[in-house]
């Protein structure tokens, strides 16, 4: 397959990753705010903590209070990795990709892209915004599950695979780090009182909440959560479950040269953290040098397999992160 069409797949893989991810990060988000006293210092700053986008938010607003984050992250078209933008540049991807497809997934990523459009203004309420966010969460879905029973499973789905689980592992270790602030010894009483609801959030922000209590088997902890989001081998957001996924993809491509040694060497650093060992400082460094790892395996694949490939750039809180201008 031509080296650009492989590129539109990744990227088309990588935006509904994303979209996925921002539409449940600010659903969940929404639920943890309403089940928490006001005196316990989780706000909607820690959304765009999470998302590497500080600078951004604050050369557009002044505060994070709850419409400015939401319309920042949901709608704003001038921030690349709002989930509309996501959502628009995935749609052009695919939209140049289609013979690659089955047709259903231009349809359904359209009708998507569609409809997010309509409801630019229902997102300022609370109510109208869940409807919106649920029927983005769906979609993703029904898109994931499209490609899995219809698409032949061949390089091309396999560009797919490595774009939507480079983009998961990175989101799960951004989660993470809001557990690693979670884990401060700093904490106010009120944060500790709500220990085992603010680690529920990180499950749920995942999907993962009912996997691990079927798999852990025990209270909610926070070395429990860490561990099992980082190490699990079965979770398909565990960053470990991520890199396998990939490693899977990687060595059924044509021509993939050292890659498999590069990935097997993040994946023996993956295994290799034990959060019980380290102090909360520690585990962030830990945290924003995986992050560091996953954007310089991103440039390998991308250098490996997409000639001349031309992305625009902005900056995060832990690292370049480099976007496809579709």
């Amino acid at each position: 397959m031509l080296s650009r069409s492989a590129e539109r797949l990744y990227w088309l893989a990588r935006y509904l990753e994303r979209t996925e991810n921002i539409a449940r990060q600010v659903n969940v988000h929404m639920n943890l705010l309403m089940d928490l006293p006001k005196d316990v210092e989780m706000g909607w700053q820690h959304l765009i903590q999470i998302n590497g986008c500080k600078d951004a938010f604050y050369s557009r607003y002044s505060s994070t209070q709850e419409r400015n984050v939401t319309r920042f992250l949901l709608t704003d078209t001038t921030h690349p990795g709002s989930l509309l933008s996501s959502l628009s540049f995935a749609r052009e991807n695919i939209r140049t990709s289609r013979e690659l497809m089955p047709d259903e997934a231009w349809r359904q990523v359209n009708e998507l892209y569609l409809y997010s459009n309509k409801q630019i203004d229902a997102i300022t309420n609370r109510r109208s915004r869940v409807l919106f966010l649920n029927e983005i969460l769906e979609g993703c879905q029904r898109f994931n599950g499209l490609l899995s029973g219809y698409m032949s499973h061949d390089n091309a789905y396999r560009f797919i695979r490595l774009g939507r689980n480079i983009e998961r592992a990175d989101m799960t270790t951004r989660i993470l780090e809001l557990g690693s602030i979670l884990l401060s010894e700093a904490r106010s009483p009120s944060a500790r009182q709500y220990e085992n609801i603010l680690w529920m959030n990180i499950l749920q922000s995942l999907n993962a909440l009912l996997m691990y209590r079927r798999h852990v088997r025990s209270r909610i902890k926070d070395d429990d959560v860490l561990n099992y989001l980082l190490l699990d081998e079965a979770l398909p957001r565990s960053v470990n479950c991520c890199l396998f996924e990939m490693a899977d993809a990687i060595q059924s491509l044509p021509n993939h040269n050292q890659l498999p040694e590069k990935l097997a060497e993040l994946q023996d650093y993956v295994k290799s953290i034990d959060t019980r060992q380290t102090t909360q400082t520690q585990l962030r460094v830990i945290l924003d040098h995986l992050q560091s790892r996953l954007g310089v395996l991103h440039a390998q694949i991308a250098k490996h397999w997409f000639l001349n490939s031309t992305q625009d750039q902005y900056q995060s809180s832990s690292k370049t992160e480099e976007q496809n201008p579709a």
